[in-house]
């Protein structure tokens, strides 16, 4: 929270994309009785599953054990719940005007305020508890085409092209909903948000910025004016960093794809950094691991607005102990200057 709030620390805090869920062997324990969507929606399990990589892995906040697809369900969206995966029964994308069948119920998000509560009231004082949402551009491809095994959309990014104005319905319509279930979020006390854009890189820069971006920024004044720090992760985003303005967030997680040095050079400097280590590089001995974590004491010498986080989530089958070495590690080096 220092390094959110702009304080000079002495070492990166650290926390990892995923790291609440599959890759830990307590939450695997627990997914032998019971359902990823059981989970989310008991509030006892729910916070030992958040709580559970800062007892495990030592890292410096917890992140709500959530989904991006509860904006959709909350929407009307007709969703089910697999042993392998969320499966959309009815994709929006098959309608010209899918604006009319969305029917917003704030009222079912109520179980993750519960959620919160019990986090809050088991965390110890010194973990900061991150909210989250999914971004409209995400939230949006699930709704018209569902989960897809194509990374690309096509259903959906069809529709942004040939539904121009009903797409801009649909964004106001999962903007509105967004902004109450985060300030709901911060009412119950979550200490910081992150906004997920998992397909940042999905459309052209220039159709991101004019139909997305300004969306995001929505989201992210309506929790600055309640003083959250909010990070903003658009994977893929490209060259379109240095569109993103202090008004938007005040930190943005970087991909892997995106060299930090380059990711800061493009970004405003009024806004910190987060990220962006390749989750891939966990499978890797521990000495390539720590020459890529030593490459980051320069960088965090010069850019002390920085936050230690993955360019993507943690893999599932991630081995463990690296993910416990990686955050002592990060925890017991020197990273001051004279270091180098």
């Amino acid at each position: 929270m220092d390094v959110l709030r702009g304080k000079t620390t002495s070492r990166p805090p650290v926390w990892m994309m995923r790291q609440a869920g599959r890759v830990l062997p307590r939450y695997r324990a627990l997914r032998e009785s019971y359902t990823f969507h059981e989970l989310m929606q008991d509030p006892d399990l729910c916070a030992q599953v958040t709580l559970m990589p800062v007892e495990d892995l030592g890292v410096d906040a917890a992140i709500l054990f959530s989904d991006i697809l509860v904006i959709p369900v909350a929407m009307g969206a007709s969703l089910e719940w697999s042993d392998h995966g969320p499966v959309f029964t009815n994709p929006l994308a098959q309608y010209d005007t899918p604006s009319k069948l969305i029917h917003p119920d704030p009222s079912r998000l109520e179980y993750i305020y519960h959620a919160i509560d019990r986090i809050i009231a088991l965390r110890k004082p010194d973990t900061p508890l991150i909210g989250f949402c999914g971004a409209p551009l995400t939230v949006l491809c699930y709704l018209l085409q569902g989960v897809s095994s194509k990374h690309d959309f096509p259903q959906a990014v069809k529709f942004f092209y040939s539904h121009p104005q009903e797409t801009r319905r649909l964004v106001d319509q999962v903007v509105e909903l967004t902004i109450d279930y985060a300030l709901h979020q911060v009412a119950h006390g979550v200490d910081a948000f992150q906004i997920f854009e998992s397909h940042a890189g999905l459309l052209p820069e220039e159709m991101y910025r004019e139909l997305f971006l300004p969306a995001v920024a929505r989201i992210g004044r309506a929790l600055k004016e309640k003083n959250v720090p909010v990070i903003f992760f658009p994977k893929g985003i490209g060259h379109n960093l240095k569109y993103i303005t202090p008004d938007i967030c005040d930190f943005i997680s970087v991909d892997w794809q995106t060299d930090i040095v380059e990711a800061r050079r493009q970004t405003d400097p009024n806004i910190g950094l987060q990220g962006n280590m390749d989750p891939r590089i966990f499978y890797a001995p521990k000495e390539v691991i720590q020459a890529k974590l030593e490459s980051y004491i320069p960088f965090f010498a010069a850019n002390p607005n920085w936050i230690f986080n993955l360019g993507h989530g943690v893999l599932a089958d991630t081995p463990v102990e690296q993910l416990k070495w990686t955050v002592e590690w990060i925890k017991n080096t020197n990273w001051s200057h004279d270091k180098i």
